[in-house]
């Protein structure tokens, strides 16, 4: 579950880098919670190119956030501003 959570944080911020059949079997695999094999007879592909395209999708998306950092950087603006009412006084 947790994996499941991470990958979906990075695929929200890395999905517009990614190609259209890449996001398609992501969003499947992930979201829809289909099989390799459903995904696979879905694509008219084989099992074994549905499992090397998700692992590829994952290291993708690891290399973006170690590369760029977005993630990490939504999570500190999100700690700094926690619970501030009014944001644009903290700004000013």
């Amino acid at each position: 579950m947790e994996n499941m959570l991470y990958y979906g944080r990075l695929y929200d911020v890395y999905k517009n880098i990614l190609t259209d059949r890449q996001r398609s079997i992501f969003e499947d695999y992930f979201f829809e919670n289909l099989t390799l094999e459903e995904i696979a007879e879905n694509d008219g592909v084989t099992k074994s190119s549905v499992a090397k395209t998700i692992k590829q999708i994952k290291e993708n998306l690891e290399g973006l956030e170690v590369k760029l950092h977005f993630c990490e950087y939504y999570d500190s603006l999100k700690k700094e501003f926690d619970g501030e009412d009014d944001i644009l006084n903290r700004i000013v």
